[in-house]
């Protein structure tokens, strides 16, 4: 048992590595996704993911395969994404998910074209799914600040930002600047979703940040308890997926996704709330 459990991460430094940025991000991508849910934004979600590939395709350009660089070119590009989206939202008739398709599009045929004229088809596999076995100290900083910059603004913001997730026109008739809260929200979305790519890719960044966040319904009602299970329940997925694919020679990202996939059809079958077992026993 300690053979498998715990002696390849007491061995080797890149697994070490890679515990402590699955451990960041499950801190920060928990919360982050189970407010996407409840506020039935999921989808945009993905959008964002793919909308920071142009950021990322130039900071290719740059520095080739250094994750800090392509990090922070995201950022740029999913900030800009996400203000275009909201701001055809606000001033069109275009409805919000229909403007974030538009924009994710564009920014991911962009991000491809720009990627190839410098990179070949293993290149772009690195940044669609991820190193994350491959993660340096640098990367480790950026993701941890992400993570320390997003606990302290929900922190600081949970109130207005529940209030507006749950009741936006309650929100826009007391004056309460939702849209600001809103802009802000889809801000530390697209650094999540940057500090996801460090380690599992632009494909992969999605599945950390929602699939605990799906999962986490079927165990919790309270805020607060779905902000916990979802971080669990993503922390588990790291640490089993890379022990998985350690000892089985999977790809780490995949694994990863796989493992938390795996947790969200437990819950979907046994969860106490809402789920099919619950669902069946209760008719």
């Amino acid at each position: 048992m300690y053979d498998y459990f715990v002696a390849p991460y007491e061995s080797y430094l890149f697994l070490k590595r890679a515990l402590v940025a699955c451990f960041a991000l499950s801190m920060g991508c928990a919360p982050v996704g189970v407010l996407l849910v409840l506020r039935r934004m999921s989808l945009m979600g993905d959008a964002l993911s793919h909308s920071i590939m142009p950021g990322v395709a130039v900071g290719y350009l740059i520095a080739g395969l250094s994750l800090p660089v392509m990090g922070l070119g995201g950022i740029v590009a999913g900030l800009i994404v996400a203000f275009l989206a909201t701001m055809v939202t606000r001033y069109t008739q275009l409805q919000e998910d229909a403007s974030f398709v538009g924009f994710y599009l564009i920014a991911l045929s962009t991000g491809t074209v720009i990627i190839s004229l410098k990179g070949s088809n293993i290149d772009l596999t690195h940044i669609l799914f991820g190193t994350i076995l491959g993660v340096n100290g640098a990367s480790l900083v950026l993701v941890a600040s992400i993570t320390t910059i997003s606990l302290l603004v929900l922190a600081i913001v949970y109130r207005p930002l529940i209030l507006e997730c749950f009741d936006p026109t309650f929100m826009r008739s007391i004056g309460g600047h939702g849209s600001f809260y809103h802009v802000l929200f889809m801000g530390l979305v697209v650094l999540n979703m940057v500090a996801a790519f460090q380690a599992l890719g632009i494909l992969m960044a999605l599945g950390m940040m929602m699939l605990p966040a799906v999962a986490a319904r079927f165990w919790a009602r309270e805020i607060w308890g779905l902000f916990s299970v979802a971080f669990f329940v993503a922390l588990f997925s790291g640490y089993f997926g890379l022990l998985i694919s350690y000892h089985y020679t999977l790809p780490s990202g995949p694994s990863i996704i796989l493992v938390s996939g795996a947790l969200y059809i437990v819950s979907l079958f046994v969860g106490p709330y809402g789920s099919l077992r619950q669902k069946l026993f209760s008719s």
